[in-house]
C-alpha cells in the first residue's frame, strides 16, 4: 500500500521547509502561537514594552500614594469610633452583630455551593483573551506596576 501511493508522486508537490518559516516569524509567534493577533505586530518589541512599562509605572505608583491614603483614612476611622465606644459614644448592640453574623455565615455557605457565574468566566475568557493578544505590552505593564509600587 505504501509502495502503490508513493509511486503515485508526480512531483507536484513542493518540500515545506519548517526551520525556515520559524526564522522569519517573531519569537512571541512561537511562544503562544497565532493568539498574537494584529495588534502585537503594530509597534516593535522595544515600543510595546515601553508603552506597557511607563503605564505600569505610572499605575502602580498612583496605586501605591492612594492605596497609603487609604489605610490611612480606614485605620484612623476605626481608632475613632473605638475610642467612642470607649468613652460611651457609641454603644454597640453585641447581640444583634452576632445575628448578623450568623445570617451572612448562611448566606456564604449557600453562595459556596454555586458555580461560577456565566459572567464571570466570560470576563475572564476576556482577560485571558486580551493578555494572550499583547503580551509585550502586559509583560511590561506588569513590571513596570511592580517597580511603581516599590518606588
Amino acid at each position: 500500500m505504501a509502495a502503490t501511493s508513493q509511486g503515485n508522486f508526480d512531483g507536484k508537490f513542493e518540500a515545506l521547509d519548517l526551520a525556515e518559516l520559524t526564522k522569519k516569524q517573531p519569537w512571541w509567534r512561537k511562544l503562544f502561537g497565532q493568539e498574537s493577533g494584529p495588534s502585537a505586530e503594530k509597534y516593535s518589541v522595544a515600543t510595546q514594552l515601553l508603552i506597557g512599562g511607563v503605564t505600569g509605572w505610572c499605575t502602580g505608583f498612583i496605586f501605591q500614594k492612594v492605596g497609603k491614603l487609604a489605610a490611612t483614612a480606614v485605620g484612623g476611622g476605626f481608632f475613632l469610633l473605638q475610642l467612642a465606644n470607649h468613652t460611651g459614644y457609641i454603644k454597640v448592640d453585641w447581640q444583634r452583630v452576632e445575628k448578623d453574623m450568623k445570617k451572612a455565615k448562611e448566606q456564604l455557605k449557600i453562595c459556596k455551593n454555586d458555580q461560577i457565574p456565566t459572567e464571570v468566566k466570560s470576563k475572564a475568557e476576556e482577560v485571558v483573551s486580551f493578555v494572550k493578544k499583547n503580551v509585550l505590552v502586559t509583560g511590561g505593564f506588569f513590571g513596570g506596576f511592580l517597580l511603581g509600587m516599590a518606588s
